[in-house]
Protein backbone atom coordinates (compact mmCIF):
# COMPACT_ATOMS: atom_id res chain seq x y z
CA UNK A 1 0.00 0.00 0.00
CA UNK A 2 1.99 3.37 -0.88
CA UNK A 3 1.59 6.14 0.93
CA UNK A 4 -2.09 8.54 1.36
CA UNK A 5 -1.72 11.89 0.48
CA UNK A 6 -4.79 14.01 1.48
CA UNK A 7 -5.43 17.36 -1.05
CA UNK A 8 -7.01 19.97 0.43
CA UNK A 9 -7.91 23.11 -2.18
CA UNK A 10 -11.06 24.72 -2.73
CA UNK A 11 -10.54 25.36 -6.74
CA UNK A 12 -11.59 21.96 -8.53
CA UNK A 13 -8.72 22.72 -11.29
CA UNK A 14 -6.03 22.75 -9.19
CA UNK A 15 -7.08 20.30 -6.89
CA UNK A 16 -7.46 17.61 -9.83
CA UNK A 17 -4.13 19.06 -11.12
CA UNK A 18 -2.61 18.08 -7.49
CA UNK A 19 -4.37 14.92 -7.48
CA UNK A 20 -2.73 13.76 -10.86
CA UNK A 21 0.62 14.72 -10.07
CA UNK A 22 0.45 12.90 -6.51
CA UNK A 23 -0.87 9.64 -8.07
CA UNK A 24 2.11 9.62 -10.83
CA UNK A 25 4.51 9.93 -8.06
CA UNK A 26 3.11 6.60 -6.68
CA UNK A 27 1.28 8.15 -3.76
CA UNK A 28 -2.46 7.28 -2.88
CA UNK A 29 -5.16 10.73 -3.26
CA UNK A 30 -7.54 11.59 -0.84
CA UNK A 31 -9.20 14.72 -1.62
CA UNK A 32 -11.52 16.91 0.18
CA UNK A 33 -12.62 20.81 -0.51
CA UNK A 34 -12.80 22.36 2.18
CA UNK A 35 -10.54 22.67 5.78
CA UNK A 36 -12.93 21.49 8.04
CA UNK A 37 -13.17 18.82 5.98
CA UNK A 38 -9.21 17.55 6.34
CA UNK A 39 -10.33 17.88 10.42
CA UNK A 40 -12.81 15.48 9.93
CA UNK A 41 -10.35 12.88 7.57
CA UNK A 42 -7.72 13.10 10.16
CA UNK A 43 -10.37 12.79 13.40
CA UNK A 44 -12.94 10.16 12.19
CA UNK A 45 -12.33 6.66 13.16
CA UNK A 46 -13.56 5.24 10.42
CA UNK A 47 -11.02 7.41 8.28
CA UNK A 48 -7.95 5.48 6.79
CA UNK A 49 -4.78 6.60 7.41
CA UNK A 50 -2.55 9.71 6.25
CA UNK A 51 0.84 10.21 5.68
CA UNK A 52 0.90 13.87 4.74
CA UNK A 53 -1.34 16.72 3.92
CA UNK A 54 -1.23 19.33 0.87
CA UNK A 55 -2.92 22.37 2.04
CA UNK A 56 -3.82 25.58 0.02
CA UNK A 57 -3.95 28.02 2.42
CA UNK A 58 -6.75 30.06 1.07
CA UNK A 59 -10.53 28.46 1.61
CA UNK A 60 -13.78 29.55 2.49
CA UNK A 61 -14.65 28.95 6.33
CA UNK A 62 -11.63 26.89 7.81
CA UNK A 63 -8.75 28.38 6.34
CA UNK A 64 -5.05 26.68 5.94
CA UNK A 65 -3.63 28.15 8.94
CA UNK A 66 -7.06 27.58 10.69
CA UNK A 67 -6.63 24.21 10.00
CA UNK A 68 -2.91 23.94 10.95
CA UNK A 69 -3.73 26.07 14.08
CA UNK A 70 -6.21 23.05 15.20
CA UNK A 71 -3.91 19.99 14.48
CA UNK A 72 -1.32 21.71 16.93
CA UNK A 73 -4.14 21.62 19.52
CA UNK A 74 -5.10 18.31 18.96
CA UNK A 75 -1.45 16.93 18.73
CA UNK A 76 -1.83 15.89 15.27
CA UNK A 77 1.71 15.94 13.72
CA UNK A 78 1.48 15.08 10.16
CA UNK A 79 3.75 16.62 8.17
CA UNK A 80 1.66 19.49 6.15
CA UNK A 81 2.89 21.00 2.64
CA UNK A 82 1.16 24.86 2.14
CA UNK A 83 0.39 25.68 -1.10
CA UNK A 84 -0.98 29.41 -2.40
CA UNK A 85 -1.56 31.81 -5.16
CA UNK A 86 0.46 34.14 -2.80
CA UNK A 87 3.76 34.06 -2.61
CA UNK A 88 4.70 36.31 0.06
CA UNK A 89 7.50 35.85 2.72
CA UNK A 90 5.03 36.59 5.76
CA UNK A 91 3.05 33.51 4.20
CA UNK A 92 5.85 31.73 4.14
CA UNK A 93 6.93 32.83 7.89
CA UNK A 94 3.11 32.18 9.34
CA UNK A 95 2.65 29.03 8.07
CA UNK A 96 6.15 27.51 8.81
CA UNK A 97 5.50 28.83 12.71
CA UNK A 98 2.28 27.14 12.80
CA UNK A 99 3.78 23.72 11.97
CA UNK A 100 4.12 23.44 8.28
CA UNK A 101 7.00 21.42 7.03
CA UNK A 102 7.47 22.83 2.96
CA UNK A 103 5.61 25.75 1.05
CA UNK A 104 5.27 25.76 -2.17
CA UNK A 105 3.38 28.31 -4.66
CA UNK A 106 0.57 27.87 -7.46
CA UNK A 107 0.72 26.14 -10.03
CA UNK A 108 3.42 23.41 -8.59
CA UNK A 109 5.59 21.47 -11.01
CA UNK A 110 5.88 17.84 -10.35
CA UNK A 111 9.10 17.65 -10.08
CA UNK A 112 8.70 20.47 -6.76
CA UNK A 113 5.85 18.33 -5.50
CA UNK A 114 7.61 15.30 -6.18
CA UNK A 115 10.54 16.33 -3.81
CA UNK A 116 8.37 18.00 -1.26
CA UNK A 117 6.07 14.86 -0.92
CA UNK A 118 9.41 12.97 -0.39
CA UNK A 119 11.20 14.92 1.94
CA UNK A 120 8.23 15.09 4.21
CA UNK A 121 7.80 11.59 3.99
CA UNK A 122 11.25 10.76 5.25
CA UNK A 123 11.39 13.20 8.14
CA UNK A 124 7.83 12.14 9.12
CA UNK A 125 9.08 8.15 9.11
CA UNK A 126 12.63 9.16 11.04
CA UNK A 127 10.49 11.26 13.64
CA UNK A 128 8.61 8.02 14.61
CA UNK A 129 11.44 5.62 14.25
CA UNK A 130 12.70 8.24 17.00
CA UNK A 131 9.41 7.83 19.06
CA UNK A 132 9.35 4.59 18.52
CA UNK A 133 12.56 3.88 19.84
CA UNK A 134 12.17 6.68 22.78
CA UNK A 135 8.86 5.04 23.83
CA UNK A 136 10.30 1.44 23.55
CA UNK A 137 13.04 2.43 26.76
CA UNK A 138 10.43 4.34 28.70
CA UNK A 139 7.98 1.68 28.98
CA UNK A 140 5.80 3.65 26.70
CA UNK A 141 4.80 1.94 23.67
CA UNK A 142 1.48 1.75 22.38
CA UNK A 143 -0.05 0.31 19.41
CA UNK A 144 -0.02 3.53 17.72
CA UNK A 145 4.32 2.72 17.51
CA UNK A 146 3.18 -0.38 15.48
CA UNK A 147 3.73 0.02 11.59
CA UNK A 148 1.23 -1.36 9.84
CA UNK A 149 -1.79 -0.63 7.40
CA UNK A 150 -2.61 -4.38 6.77
CA UNK A 151 -6.18 -5.49 6.97
CA UNK A 152 -5.46 -8.48 7.88
CA UNK A 153 -3.38 -7.11 10.94
CA UNK A 154 -6.77 -4.75 11.84
CA UNK A 155 -8.18 -7.73 13.75
CA UNK A 156 -5.47 -8.59 16.02
CA UNK A 157 -4.88 -5.03 16.80
CA UNK A 158 -8.62 -4.64 18.37
CA UNK A 159 -8.18 -8.04 20.46
CA UNK A 160 -4.79 -6.46 22.10
CA UNK A 161 -6.36 -3.42 22.39
CA UNK A 162 -9.17 -5.16 24.20
CA UNK A 163 -6.45 -7.39 26.02
CA UNK A 164 -4.74 -4.13 27.05
CA UNK A 165 -7.46 -2.84 29.28
CA UNK A 166 -7.36 -6.16 31.77
CA UNK A 167 -4.63 -8.49 33.38
CA UNK A 168 -5.55 -11.47 31.27
CA UNK A 169 -2.88 -13.37 30.38
CA UNK A 170 -2.01 -13.58 26.35
CA UNK A 171 -0.09 -15.70 24.42
CA UNK A 172 1.14 -14.26 21.52
CA UNK A 173 2.22 -17.07 18.76
CA UNK A 174 4.32 -16.52 15.09
CA UNK A 175 7.19 -17.09 12.92
CA UNK A 176 10.23 -15.39 14.42
CA UNK A 177 10.55 -11.52 13.16
CA UNK A 178 6.92 -10.85 13.18
CA UNK A 179 7.09 -8.62 16.16
CA UNK A 180 6.19 -10.86 19.08
CA UNK A 181 7.37 -8.44 21.83
CA UNK A 182 6.73 -5.10 20.15
CA UNK A 183 3.29 -6.31 20.81
CA UNK A 184 3.62 -7.48 24.34
CA UNK A 185 5.35 -3.95 24.70
CA UNK A 186 2.41 -2.44 23.48
CA UNK A 187 -0.05 -4.18 25.49
CA UNK A 188 2.15 -3.36 28.55
CA UNK A 189 2.22 0.51 27.53
CA UNK A 190 -1.35 1.13 27.01
CA UNK A 191 -2.51 -0.57 30.57
CA UNK A 192 -3.33 0.62 33.52
CA UNK A 193 0.64 -1.07 34.63
CA UNK A 194 2.75 0.95 32.12
CA UNK A 195 4.09 2.77 34.70
CA UNK A 196 5.34 -0.17 36.49
CA UNK A 197 8.12 -3.10 35.25
CA UNK A 198 8.24 -5.00 31.55
CA UNK A 199 10.65 -7.53 32.41
CA UNK A 200 11.35 -9.76 29.19
CA UNK A 201 12.89 -13.19 29.60
CA UNK A 202 13.83 -15.36 26.79
CA UNK A 203 13.51 -18.41 28.20
CA UNK A 204 14.98 -20.60 25.31
CA UNK A 205 18.20 -18.68 26.13
CA UNK A 206 18.57 -19.71 29.66
CA UNK A 207 20.75 -23.28 30.79
CA UNK A 208 18.04 -26.21 32.16
CA UNK A 209 19.46 -25.61 35.50
CA UNK A 210 19.61 -21.81 35.91
CA UNK A 211 15.91 -21.64 35.09
CA UNK A 212 14.14 -21.57 38.14
CA UNK A 213 16.73 -19.24 39.83
CA UNK A 214 16.06 -16.98 37.14
CA UNK A 215 12.71 -16.79 37.16
CA UNK A 216 12.03 -17.09 40.80
CA UNK A 217 15.37 -15.91 42.13
CA UNK A 218 17.96 -18.04 44.68
CA UNK A 219 19.35 -17.68 47.97
CA UNK A 220 22.96 -16.83 48.73
CA UNK A 221 24.77 -20.52 49.23
CA UNK A 222 21.56 -22.05 48.14
CA UNK A 223 24.12 -23.81 45.25
CA UNK A 224 27.45 -23.77 43.86
CA UNK A 225 28.09 -20.03 42.65
CA UNK A 226 25.15 -19.06 44.64
CA UNK A 227 27.41 -15.46 46.38
CA UNK A 228 24.71 -13.46 46.92
CA UNK A 229 20.75 -13.41 46.76
CA UNK A 230 18.89 -12.80 43.60
CA UNK A 231 15.35 -11.65 43.71
CA UNK A 232 14.46 -13.42 40.12
CA UNK A 233 12.39 -12.48 37.52
CA UNK A 234 9.10 -12.41 38.97
CA UNK A 235 9.71 -9.94 41.76
CA UNK A 236 11.37 -7.49 39.64
CA UNK A 237 8.30 -7.60 37.62
CA UNK A 238 6.22 -7.11 40.69
CA UNK A 239 3.22 -4.75 39.89
CA UNK A 240 3.92 -5.09 36.26
CA UNK A 241 4.24 -7.42 33.09
CA UNK A 242 6.58 -10.61 33.10
CA UNK A 243 6.53 -11.71 29.48
CA UNK A 244 8.03 -15.28 28.90
CA UNK A 245 9.60 -15.41 25.53
CA UNK A 246 9.95 -18.89 23.73
CA UNK A 247 8.29 -20.26 26.52
CA UNK A 248 7.74 -23.43 24.80
CA UNK A 249 11.36 -23.99 25.59
CA UNK A 250 10.85 -24.27 29.51
CA UNK A 251 12.05 -28.03 30.86
CA UNK A 252 9.41 -29.75 32.18
CA UNK A 253 10.68 -29.31 35.69
CA UNK A 254 10.18 -25.46 35.56
CA UNK A 255 6.84 -25.75 33.67
CA UNK A 256 5.09 -27.37 37.23
CA UNK A 257 7.10 -24.71 39.30
CA UNK A 258 5.77 -21.73 37.21
CA UNK A 259 2.06 -23.40 37.11
CA UNK A 260 2.32 -23.24 40.58
CA UNK A 261 3.37 -19.07 40.34
CA UNK A 262 0.75 -18.59 38.57
CA UNK A 263 -2.22 -20.47 40.25
CA UNK A 264 -0.83 -19.42 43.83
CA UNK A 265 -0.02 -15.77 42.96
CA UNK A 266 3.43 -16.40 44.71
CA UNK A 267 7.19 -17.60 44.24
CA UNK A 268 9.51 -19.62 46.05
CA UNK A 269 13.15 -18.92 45.45
CA UNK A 270 15.79 -21.64 45.46
CA UNK A 271 16.82 -22.44 48.65
CA UNK A 272 13.72 -20.05 50.05
CA UNK A 273 12.11 -21.15 52.99
CA UNK A 274 8.66 -19.19 52.18
CA UNK A 275 6.95 -17.73 49.48
CA UNK A 276 6.79 -14.46 47.96
CA UNK A 277 3.45 -13.01 46.61
CA UNK A 278 3.44 -11.31 43.43
CA UNK A 279 1.42 -9.57 41.53
CA UNK A 280 2.46 -9.91 37.65
CA UNK A 281 0.39 -9.81 34.41
CA UNK A 282 1.72 -12.41 32.22
CA UNK A 283 2.67 -12.17 28.51
CA UNK A 284 4.13 -15.24 26.57
CA UNK A 285 4.83 -15.88 23.38
CA UNK A 286 6.11 -18.69 21.19
CA UNK A 287 7.45 -19.06 17.31
CA UNK A 288 5.85 -22.52 17.46
CA UNK A 289 2.39 -24.17 17.85
CA UNK A 290 2.16 -24.32 21.61
CA UNK A 291 -0.83 -26.69 21.44
CA UNK A 292 1.71 -29.22 19.16
CA UNK A 293 4.12 -29.39 22.05
CA UNK A 294 1.45 -30.23 23.97
CA UNK A 295 0.47 -33.59 21.94
CA UNK A 296 4.05 -33.94 21.77
CA UNK A 297 4.38 -34.20 25.26
CA UNK A 298 6.56 -31.35 25.53
CA UNK A 299 4.71 -29.14 26.94
CA UNK A 300 2.26 -29.26 30.43
CA UNK A 301 -1.69 -29.02 29.02
CA UNK A 302 -2.74 -27.64 32.69
CA UNK A 303 0.40 -24.66 32.07
CA UNK A 304 -1.08 -24.46 28.34
CA UNK A 305 -4.51 -23.43 29.69
CA UNK A 306 -3.03 -21.14 32.15
CA UNK A 307 -1.49 -19.36 29.41
CA UNK A 308 -3.75 -19.91 26.25
CA UNK A 309 -6.41 -17.73 27.71
CA UNK A 310 -5.97 -15.07 24.92
CA UNK A 311 -4.51 -16.10 21.87
CA UNK A 312 -3.04 -13.94 19.23
CA UNK A 313 -1.42 -14.98 16.11
CA UNK A 314 0.51 -12.26 14.74
CA UNK A 315 0.27 -13.13 10.41
CA UNK A 316 3.53 -13.29 8.86
CA UNK A 317 5.46 -10.21 6.86
CA UNK A 318 4.60 -12.25 3.41
CA UNK A 319 0.47 -12.31 4.54
CA UNK A 320 0.71 -8.48 4.70
CA UNK A 321 3.16 -7.30 2.15
CA UNK A 322 0.92 -4.36 2.24
CA UNK A 323 3.31 -3.09 5.62
CA UNK A 324 6.86 -3.75 3.95
CA UNK A 325 6.49 -0.49 1.57
CA UNK A 326 6.01 1.79 5.12
CA UNK A 327 8.39 -0.35 6.80
CA UNK A 328 11.20 0.20 4.23
CA UNK A 329 10.55 4.16 4.62
CA UNK A 330 10.89 3.81 8.54
CA UNK A 331 13.68 1.36 8.51
CA UNK A 332 15.46 3.94 5.56
CA UNK A 333 14.91 6.59 7.33
CA UNK A 334 16.82 5.51 10.69
CA UNK A 335 19.51 3.38 9.22
CA UNK A 336 20.40 6.53 7.08
CA UNK A 337 20.30 8.88 10.21
CA UNK A 338 22.48 6.83 12.45
CA UNK A 339 24.94 5.70 9.87
CA UNK A 340 25.25 9.63 8.83
CA UNK A 341 24.40 8.18 5.25
CA UNK A 342 22.85 10.53 2.73
CA UNK A 343 20.57 7.95 1.24
CA UNK A 344 16.82 9.55 1.17
CA UNK A 345 14.87 6.74 -0.99
CA UNK A 346 14.43 3.04 -2.25
CA UNK A 347 13.54 2.98 -6.68
CA UNK A 348 10.29 1.90 -7.29
CA UNK A 349 11.68 -1.39 -8.80
CA UNK A 350 13.60 -1.87 -5.68
CA UNK A 351 10.43 -1.57 -3.43
CA UNK A 352 8.15 -3.72 -5.91
CA UNK A 353 10.94 -6.14 -5.60
CA UNK A 354 11.34 -6.14 -2.36
CA UNK A 355 7.47 -6.39 -2.03
CA UNK A 356 7.10 -9.79 -3.51
CA UNK A 357 10.35 -11.62 -1.99
CA UNK A 358 8.82 -14.07 0.61
CA UNK A 359 10.69 -12.68 3.97
CA UNK A 360 11.36 -16.26 5.80
CA UNK A 361 12.89 -13.94 8.04
CA UNK A 362 9.84 -11.34 8.26
CA UNK A 363 10.39 -8.04 9.61
CA UNK A 364 13.65 -8.68 11.54
CA UNK A 365 14.96 -10.00 8.25
CA UNK A 366 13.79 -7.05 6.17
CA UNK A 367 15.12 -4.28 8.54
CA UNK A 368 18.65 -6.30 8.53
CA UNK A 369 18.49 -5.90 4.53
CA UNK A 370 18.10 -2.21 4.68
CA UNK A 371 20.55 -1.83 7.07
CA UNK A 372 22.94 -3.50 4.62
CA UNK A 373 21.83 -1.39 2.47
CA UNK A 374 21.99 1.93 3.42
CA UNK A 375 25.80 1.09 5.04
CA UNK A 376 27.51 -0.87 1.54
CA UNK A 377 25.43 1.77 -1.02
CA UNK A 378 27.32 4.31 -3.07
CA UNK A 379 24.63 6.23 -4.07
CA UNK A 380 21.42 8.56 -2.59
CA UNK A 381 19.06 5.96 -3.92
CA UNK A 382 18.83 2.10 -2.97
CA UNK A 383 18.31 0.01 -6.13
CA UNK A 384 17.94 -3.58 -6.48
CA UNK A 385 21.55 -3.84 -6.66
CA UNK A 386 21.66 -2.78 -3.15
CA UNK A 387 20.25 -6.02 -2.30
CA UNK A 388 22.17 -8.85 -3.09
CA UNK A 389 21.87 -11.26 -0.62
CA UNK A 390 18.53 -11.97 -0.25
CA UNK A 391 17.17 -15.37 -1.34
CA UNK A 392 15.55 -14.93 -5.12
CA UNK A 393 12.42 -16.79 -4.18
CA UNK A 394 10.39 -14.14 -5.31
CA UNK A 395 7.21 -13.69 -7.84
CA UNK A 396 8.62 -13.59 -11.72
CA UNK A 397 7.12 -10.28 -13.37
CA UNK A 398 7.85 -11.16 -17.43
CA UNK A 399 4.70 -12.37 -19.45
CA UNK A 400 3.62 -16.10 -19.97
CA UNK A 401 4.50 -17.28 -22.96
CA UNK A 402 1.87 -16.94 -24.97
CA UNK A 403 1.07 -13.52 -24.33
CA UNK A 404 1.68 -11.99 -27.69
CA UNK A 405 2.74 -8.87 -27.85
CA UNK A 406 3.18 -6.03 -30.85
CA UNK A 407 6.65 -5.46 -29.94
CA UNK A 408 9.06 -7.31 -27.22
CA UNK A 409 8.82 -5.71 -23.81
CA UNK A 410 12.09 -4.77 -22.50
CA UNK A 411 12.33 -6.88 -19.04
CA UNK A 412 15.77 -4.36 -17.71
CA UNK A 413 14.87 -2.76 -14.76
CA UNK A 414 14.17 0.81 -16.27
CA UNK A 415 15.53 3.76 -15.00
CA UNK A 416 13.15 5.40 -12.42
CA UNK A 417 12.10 8.85 -11.61
CA UNK A 418 14.58 9.92 -8.87
CA UNK A 419 13.07 9.18 -5.32
CA UNK A 420 9.34 8.38 -7.11
CA UNK A 421 7.66 4.73 -6.15
CA UNK A 422 6.43 4.37 -9.36
CA UNK A 423 7.67 6.03 -12.81
CA UNK A 424 5.98 9.46 -14.08
CA UNK A 425 4.61 7.16 -17.26
CA UNK A 426 4.22 3.48 -18.06
CA UNK A 427 5.86 1.81 -20.48
CA UNK A 428 4.16 2.38 -24.03
CA UNK A 429 4.01 -1.52 -24.87
CA UNK A 430 0.73 -2.65 -26.28
CA UNK A 431 -0.23 -6.47 -26.31
CA UNK A 432 -3.03 -8.79 -27.75
CA UNK A 433 -4.47 -11.33 -26.08
CA UNK A 434 -5.69 -15.15 -27.79
CA UNK A 435 -8.94 -16.32 -26.92
CA UNK A 436 -8.29 -19.98 -28.43
CA UNK A 437 -6.10 -22.57 -27.72
CA UNK A 438 -4.13 -24.68 -30.69
CA UNK A 439 -6.82 -26.95 -31.04
CA UNK A 440 -9.34 -24.09 -31.82
CA UNK A 441 -11.17 -24.41 -28.00
CA UNK A 442 -12.01 -21.28 -25.82
CA UNK A 443 -8.97 -20.36 -23.20
CA UNK A 444 -9.95 -21.34 -19.65
CA UNK A 445 -10.93 -17.41 -18.12
CA UNK A 446 -8.52 -18.07 -15.06
CA UNK A 447 -5.35 -18.56 -17.46
CA UNK A 448 -6.51 -15.24 -19.17
CA UNK A 449 -6.72 -13.61 -16.36
CA UNK A 450 -3.17 -14.48 -15.05
CA UNK A 451 -1.75 -13.67 -18.58
CA UNK A 452 -3.53 -10.05 -18.18
CA UNK A 453 -2.15 -10.20 -14.48
CA UNK A 454 1.62 -10.62 -15.27
CA UNK A 455 1.58 -8.15 -18.68
CA UNK A 456 0.21 -5.31 -16.56
CA UNK A 457 2.92 -5.89 -14.02
CA UNK A 458 5.38 -6.08 -16.88
CA UNK A 459 3.88 -3.00 -18.53
CA UNK A 460 3.56 -0.85 -14.98
CA UNK A 461 7.67 -2.08 -14.22
CA UNK A 462 6.31 -4.08 -11.76
CA UNK A 463 4.62 -1.02 -9.62
CA UNK A 464 1.69 -3.23 -7.81
CA UNK A 465 -0.15 -0.11 -6.15
CA UNK A 466 -0.60 1.19 -9.95
CA UNK A 467 -1.50 -2.35 -11.28
CA UNK A 468 -3.95 -3.05 -8.77
CA UNK A 469 -5.31 0.51 -9.45
CA UNK A 470 -5.59 0.17 -13.52
CA UNK A 471 -7.00 -3.12 -12.91
CA UNK A 472 -9.25 -2.30 -10.07
CA UNK A 473 -8.91 -4.34 -7.64
CA UNK A 474 -6.95 -4.59 -4.35
CA UNK A 475 -3.38 -5.64 -3.58
CA UNK A 476 -4.46 -8.30 -1.75
CA UNK A 477 -6.16 -9.91 -4.66
CA UNK A 478 -3.95 -9.10 -6.89
CA UNK A 479 -0.74 -10.94 -4.69
CA UNK A 480 -3.33 -13.68 -4.32
CA UNK A 481 -3.93 -13.81 -8.09
CA UNK A 482 -0.19 -13.83 -8.76
CA UNK A 483 0.88 -16.30 -5.94
CA UNK A 484 -1.95 -18.95 -7.64
CA UNK A 485 -0.25 -18.15 -10.86
CA UNK A 486 2.99 -19.01 -9.88
CA UNK A 487 1.82 -22.20 -8.66
CA UNK A 488 0.57 -23.02 -11.04
CA UNK A 489 3.68 -22.52 -13.43
CA UNK A 490 5.99 -24.47 -10.70
CA UNK A 491 3.58 -27.15 -10.59
CA UNK A 492 4.27 -27.73 -14.55
CA UNK A 493 7.86 -27.41 -14.69
CA UNK A 494 10.01 -30.39 -13.87
CA UNK A 495 11.41 -31.09 -10.19
CA UNK A 496 15.47 -30.16 -9.86
CA UNK A 497 17.61 -32.89 -10.10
Amino acid sequence: MAASILIADDDPVQRRLVENMVQKCGYEAVVVETGDAVIEKLTHPDAGPIDAIVLDLVMPGLDGMGVLSKMREMGISIPVIVQTAHGGIDNVVSAMRAGAQDFVVKPVGIERLQVSLRNALNTSALKGELQRIRHSREGRLTFADIITRAEAMAPILRIAEKAAASSIPVLIEGESGVGKELFARAIHGTSERKMKPFVAVNCGAIPDNLVESILFGHEKGAFTGATERHTGKFVEAHGGTLFLDEVSELPLTAQVKLLRALQEGAVEAVGGRKPVKVDVRIISATNRRLLDRVKEGHFREDLFYRLHVLPLTIPPLRARREDIPHLLRHFLARFAAEENRTVSGIAGEAVAYLTRLDWPGNIRQLENAVYRAVVMSESDQLGVADFPLIPTHVAPVEPAPALMVERPIDLALPSLVPGSEVPIAPLTSHGSLPMLTAGGDVRPLEEMEHEIIRFAIAHYRGQMSEVARRLKIGRSTLYRKLDEANGETQSTESPPL
